[in-house]
């Protein structure tokens, strides 16, 4: 079974858990990064006009840089990001839009400083369409993560 660690991180945080779960799983690795990078104005999310509250507010698609060479050929996907907004960021929806969950098993890890999971799952779940599961939680570490 092939698997793939996707994630975004805005701070490090998520990234620091991605990398140590790839590590542990003997995983490949993919960051997803938007086209244009977030600032740490743009992640401002106590200013009304910041980035993050736009793209949230407006459901603005968030282009990605790069992609996932044969994705297919993945079974299970661990998929990574902070909670913004008791979901995920627009950039994992973009992500996810780009391809084709039929069959894959995906685990989310969300990384947040209070939210919990809530409906991410829930709102996830139309851009990751024919995923045959779809679970997930947040975390603070890898070692919360089940293989």
């Amino acid at each position: 079974m092939k698997t793939l660690v996707a994630y975004f991180s805005a701070q490090g945080h998520t990234k620091k858990v991605a990398e140590e779960l790839a590590a542990r799983l003997g995983a490949d690795i993919f960051e997803i990064v938007p086209e244009e990078p977030y600032t740490e104005a743009d992640i401002k999310w106590t200013n009304p006009v910041s980035r993050c509250n736009k793209e949230k507010m407006g459901k603005k698609d968030v282009p990605v840089s790069g992609n996932v060479e044969n994705f297919a050929d993945y079974e299970k996907i661990y998929l990574g990001f902070p909670i913004w907004y008791w979901g995920a960021p627009n950039v994992i929806n973009t992500f996810c839009k780009g391809y084709d969950w039929t069959g894959k098993e995906v685990k989310v890890f969300a990384t947040s400083g209070g939210s919990d999971i809530g409906k991410t799952i829930e709102k996830l779940s139309p851009y990751i369409e024919g995923a045959s599961s779809a679970d997930g939680k947040v975390v603070k570490s890898v070692d919360e993560i089940e293989a």
